[in-house]
């Protein structure tokens, strides 16, 4: 990485997946910090994701970190197997998750870092008794699931909202991003308090390029930003 400003995630379901080893080993060259993968069930959101085989598989061909953001109903039932399979931090949805801060003891007690997603429309005020028990606040940018839906200006405020909530609690919390990443609005994401940005088709996998490319450009565009 060629800056401690931010980190960036690699969100392998825009990935190819025909050339999957090809496109990791483009992950490990790129300079991201993370691969983030996505898991869906057609019930929590409206689409199918990824699975702990392919989690097996990519954790046997990468030493970066594995993010798995869990968008699925009641994730509880399957946080073991995910861990089983190389996750390195686990996102679950407050919306999902009957007893949420259950979910995050279970997810602790593997030993990995545990972090809790909020839909758009979810207030902060549901973090209100967890915050001390993650590492991680995943600020849906998007309503998941939905391939291609654009940016929700309210995310900024969101952001910047969360960012002095962490502050004022004097936490050591990422505040991660997911969707609506692209050139445009990065450098606003990171100015307002973002750490980490999930990255996917609009921003480094491009057809035009290869990934470990796209990506370089990406974060010389997001330092000539002052990010």
């Amino acid at each position: 990485m060629e800056t401690n400003s931010f980190k960036l995630a690699a969100s392998l379901i825009c990935a190819d997946v025909l050339n999957l080893e090809k496109e990791i080993e483009r992950i490990n060259q790129s300079g991201c910090d993370y691969i983030h993968f996505d898991v869906m069930d057609g019930v929590f959101v409206p689409r199918f994701g990824l699975f702990p085989e392919i989690l097996k598989y990519v954790k046997s061909k990468t030493n970066l970190p594995i993010d798995v953001h869990l968008m699925i109903v009641e994730p509880e039932k399957h946080l073991k197997m995910f861990y089983d399979a190389g996750a390195d931090i686990i996102n679950v949805h407050v919306e999902a998750c009957t007893h949420l801060h259950r979910t995050i003891g279970l997810i602790k007690s593997f030993g990995i870092q545990s972090g809790v997603t909020l839909n758009p429309a979810t207030p902060l005020s549901s973090l209100d008794y967890v915050l001390d028990d993650i590492d991680i606040v995943q600020l849906m940018a998007i309503n998941p699931g939905i391939v291609g839906h654009k940016l929700i200006p309210s995310i900024m405020n969101k952001i910047s909202d969360l960012k002095t909530l962490i502050d004022n609690k004097g936490k050591d919390i990422f505040i991660e991003i997911d969707g609506g990443v692209s050139p445009e609005s990065a450098a606003q994401m990171i100015k307002n308090g973002a750490s980490i940005l999930v990255c996917g088709n609009s921003t480094i996998f491009k057809p035009d390029s290869p990934v470990d490319v796209k990506t370089k450009e990406f974060i010389s565009l997001l330092k000539s930003q002052g990010c």
